[in-house]
């Protein structure tokens, strides 16, 4: 079995624990990084909004885009990427009902 690591990673000011490989800690964070900049950046330029929508939007423009703000491409993190934001988006809209 795969040794997995606990980690917590903050979505719009929200905690969620998560388990992952040792190796893949730097990208997550990275990604996580990404994704509450983008919330913040919808946040000024769609005022008005609620929280969820700026999430919403923020991940959706993350999953679609195959390269980031970076350039870098993000192939090798795809699957594991996609797998993710489906628990996180499963989290949220737990924590949202």
């Amino acid at each position: 079995m795969e040794q997995l690591i606990p980690v917590n990673i903050v979505v719009a000011d929200r905690s969620y624990r998560i388990k992952i490989k040792p190796e893949e800690e730097e990208a997550v964070r990275r990604i996580m990084k990404e994704v509450n900049d983008k919330i913040i950046e919808f946040k000024t330029a769609y005022a008005g909004k609620d929280l969820q929508d700026y999430i919403a939007m923020a991940l959706i423009m993350y999953a679609t885009h195959p390269v980031t703000s970076g350039g870098k491409a993000q192939a090798e993190v795809g699957p594991f990427l996609q797998e993710k934001l489906q628990k996180l988006e499963a989290l949220l809209d737990e924590q949202l009902k």
